[in-house]
């Protein structure tokens, strides 16, 4: 392992353990008599002695595997203690569970000193030249954290199986560290990211940074999952209940979550504007049904009627429908009749997973494409104060620079996001620029004007890239404000390989 003694696991679990005593008074854990602020140290002192721990499980679990190999046969350790594997030998020893053992090992067989390798050459005597292996830069970070304490092992494995391996073979036109470079630039954002998502929006992030550096994959995978496409139904012996199990290929999983949020946008929002919002509020309110009745009584509305269905009674305000962010620079006309076509691939609006260009182009044929146009520095379509609300032109342009919104650590996506003026359109004169708004959920953009929080945008002066920033509202004991926290893009198009 590259880190230091100093920040050896061990050495993590001893500061971790002796901070976490001093916490409690006595032997019992007593964290209810703890404070606010002590509460939340004692929390991240006690993760960082599990952090720490489970480093060691994973070291020991992966050489309980080595040396329970299938090659060693009745001599292997798990076959003396008398069971078939070593991660069942790991799951007798600590009480894990299968899945937990397996990720346990494999962070371990990671973390192992990797056994040189020879050249095989012949020499002038006996011995031959061992090579070192080489570490790519981008996998060597991702090591580094995890050993030092900055990622779990959960959060390791996540991106670690989210990015996979630079396909350096599928683009041979490409100098041959061209990949493993915009891997190693993924990597860096997806840690910086790492303390603000959770471990499964933390793996979605990493398959997204993947395709966005592997368009060519984006292809092979997609048909892979159209592939495996199925729809099995069947009935409860016991109960007479009717179950079904689908797998979705991704188009039409795209589109079942654009029916089901469309459905849901009453309760998640947006909230209603216009003449009608208390009406259509309070209706929400008053329907009984839970989110997931909701949801079985629109898939077999559609089912029953079609998708042609009455959008202000099965859908709340808003027809649903796939919006996919494409530069404009992949589209290009062809064929004798003029066509657009796709030359690389797009990313969902809500998600960010990415779309092939051959389901680009079906959608272009089907339902065309909104152009949102941007300056030299990407700021689209300013409107001043001529107008108090956004328009749609500039709610999907918003959406295609956040990703959705852009609260630290929220993952709600841009269709069920309001779009907030940074600078208050009455008490600051705020302007309706792209600018100046950032996409808010519901439940945000309420704890924002509730509580004080404030947004503001700062524009570097050599770039003239915007960045935005949230400010916590003053301490309520001391009246001290914290220093503010940016907010860094969640759109797709963060991933780069240029």
């Amino acid at each position: 392992m590259s880190s230091s003694s100093a920040n050896s696991p061990v050495a993590r679990l001893t500061d971790a353990v002796a901070r976490v005593a001093e916490r409690l008074s006595s032997d019992e854990l007593a964290v209810s008599r703890l404070g606010d602020d002590d509460l939340l140290a004692f929390l991240s002192d006690a993760t960082e002695a599990r952090k720490a721990l489970e480093l060691m499980v994973a070291a020991a679990s992966a050489e309980v595997s080595r040396r329970s190999s299938r090659e060693l046969g009745y001599s292997g350790l798990a076959q003396r203690k008398g069971l078939r594997t070593g991660n069942a030998l790991v799951q007798q020893v600590t009480g894990l569970g299968r899945a937990d053992v397996t990720r346990a090992v494999r962070a371990g067989e990671e973390l192992a000193p990797m056994p040189p390798v020879c050249d095989g050459r012949e020499s002038t005597t006996d011995a031959v030249t061992p090579l070192v292996p080489v570490v790519p830069d981008w996998l060597g970070r991702l090591r580094d954290a995890l050993v030092s304490g900055r990622v779990s092992q959960a959060q390791f494995h996540a991106i670690r199986t989210g990015l996979g391996e630079p396909p350096v073979e599928r683009y041979p036109d490409l100098d041959d560290h061209f990949l493993p470079a915009a891997w190693n630039r993924a990597v860096v954002i997806l840690l910086d990211e790492a303390s603000t998502r959770t471990v499964e929006d933390l793996r979605d992030q990493s398959r997204i940074a993947r395709d966005r550096l592997d368009p060519i994959g984006v292809t092979l995978r997609f048909e892979e999952r159209f592939a495996a496409r199925s729809f099995r139904k069947w009935t409860d012996p016991e109960t007479g209940q009717h179950h079904a199990h689908i797998a979705f290929d991704d188009d039409a999983s795209a589109w079942v979550d654009a029916v089901l949020r469309a459905a849901l946008r009453p309760r998640r929002g947006p909230r209603f504007v216009g003449a009608e919002a208390a009406d259509k509020t309070r209706a929400a309110v008053d329907d009984e049904r839970t989110n997931e009745q909701l949801q079985y009584d629109t898939i077999v509305a559609i089912l029953r009627t079609g998708a042609n269905a009455d959008p202000t009674q099965a859908f709340g305000d808003r027809q649903p429908g796939v919006r996919i962010i494409v530069t404009a620079d992949a589209l290009v006309r062809a064929g004798d009749l003029g066509e657009t076509r796709a030359t690389a691939a797009g990313h969902l609006e809500d998600g960010g997973q990415a779309v092939p260009p051959g389901i680009i182009e079906k959608y272009l044929c089907d339902a065309g494409a909104v152009p949102a146009i941007r300056d030299e520095h990407g700021r689209p379509l300013d409107l001043g104060r001529e107008a108090r609300l956004f328009t749609r032109k500039q709610r999907i342009a918003i959406a295609a620079r956040d990703g959705g919104c852009v609260w630290t650590g929220c993952d709600r996506p841009p269709s069920e996001c309001e779009y907030h003026h940074i600078d208050h359109w009455w008490e600051d004169h705020g302007r309706t620029d792209v600018a100046d708004g950032v996409p808010l959920c519901r439940n945000c953009h309420m704890r924002l004007h509730n509580q004080g929080w404030r947004i503001t945008r700062r524009r570097h002066p050599a770039s003239g890239d915007d960045s935005y920033w949230l400010h916590p509202p003053p301490d309520p004991a001391t009246g001290e404000l914290a220093e503010p926290t940016e907010l860094p893009s969640k759109s797709p198009l963060r991933f780069t390989a240029a």
